[in-house]
């Protein structure tokens, strides 16, 4: 259930609310909103509101959440959920681009990508130094080594590092060099994975299942807000179809869905979702149009060179021009496309 509250009560009094809810096996979450205060409580088995609870002093309204998502949904925060670190923000209007190649190889391939994507607009780098590969004889990064070239790669360019982790036991140190700590779509529902990442407090890029409904991907989410993390963005990077022209089949209803159903904000990967690189422009701007928040593009400066995901990724100068491109639209839709800064003026 939420319990609404007025915005100017008092610590005393918000205190009280939680005192009581604790009683009958609850778990509070406080989300501040414009307008006002809400109390997500969860985790009681019976579920019962507490007598008295509607007329205790700050208490505007009490609600049932019927969705199996409480702290996610739209029920508990109407606004939209602004994400934002390093140079990245997203939701709220704001469209960020983070890009860079699936994978890190070398500190010169890293190099280059970072300030290729710097140049052409992105605010983050994507790259990834543990690669949970299908083939278990495939590459399987560079793991420390790939982070410490992140880390240089973020002194060089200013950019915000976006990088998998795919163990709880590797989740601090991967989190000593992230900005945002990528979850990937085979680890969605790596349930201990999602506790471990929600007791952090630094944003989670967490990618939709293979096969996962789009409640199926909320309910991953819930599990990293229900420990605290209330930092996450969902990523739709297409789903396992009938298909085979495709890598995947991009679900751009489950953008529209997602911002429907959830105050958390949704980026598209269109390079994973069509795994050829001439599809991922008209995908990028299909999904600023459908109300994505940001993209996560796979660019490298030699794709035919690229240890992993060469044939998706684009060269710098098909990066340039979609970022052109997505500038040119963003307005249209009364989105701004972030660069990291606001601009004089504005």
């Amino acid at each position: 259930m939420i319990v609404v509250m007025d915005l100017r009560v008092g610590a005393e009094e918000i205190k009280a609310v939680e005192d009581m809810l604790a009683e009958y096996g609850y778990r509070c979450h406080a989300i501040y909103g414009e307008e006002r205060l809400v109390l997500g409580a969860v985790g009681a088995q019976k579920g019962e509101i507490p007598p008295g609870l509607e007329t205790m002093p700050g208490v505007i309204d009490v609600v049932r959440i019927t969705k199996p998502f409480k702290l996610v949904g739209r029920e508990v925060k109407i606004e939209d959920t602004v994400v934002e670190t390093g140079k990245i923000k997203l939701g709220g209007g704001f469209f960020s681009v983070m890009a860079g190649p699936c994978a890190v190889e070398s500190m010169e391939q890293l190099s280059a990508s970072a300030r290729a994507v710097r140049s052409g607009g992105a605010v983050g780098l994507r790259g990834g130094a543990f690669k949970p590969r299908t083939s278990p004889y495939a590459f399987q990064g560079l793991e420390d080594v790939g982070l410490q070239y992140l880390r240089r790669a973020r002194e060089e360019t200013g950019l915000a590092i976006v990088t998998e982790v795919v163990n709880p036991s590797d989740v601090a140190r991967v989190a000593d060099t992230a900005d945002i700590i990528q979850i990937g779509a085979r680890n969605m529902q790596n349930f201990p994975l999602l506790r471990e990442v929600g007791q952090l407090r630094k944003p989670v890029l967490l990618k939709r299942g293979l096969s996962a409904t789009v409640e199926e991907w909320l309910m991953a989410a819930e599990y990293i807000l229900s420990e605290g993390n209330y930092q996450v963005i969902l990523c739709e990077r297409g789903i396992r179809t009938f298909e085979t022209y495709t890598r995947n089949t991009l679900d751009l209803s489950a953008v529209v869905l997602a911002k429907r159903l959830s105050h958390l904000p949704v980026i598209v990967d269109p390079s994973h979702a069509t795994g050829h690189w001439h599809l991922v422009k008209p995908l990028a701007l299909a999904s600023m149009a459908a109300g994505a928040d940001g993209l996560l593009i796979e660019v490298h400066p030699e794709p035919a060179r690229a240890l992993c995901d060469g044939p998706q990724s684009l060269t710098p100068e098909h990066f340039n021009e979609l970022m052109t491109e997505l500038g040119a639209l963003a307005p249209v839709l009364g989105k701004k496309l972030w660069q990291g800064v606001e601009e004089s003026g504005s």
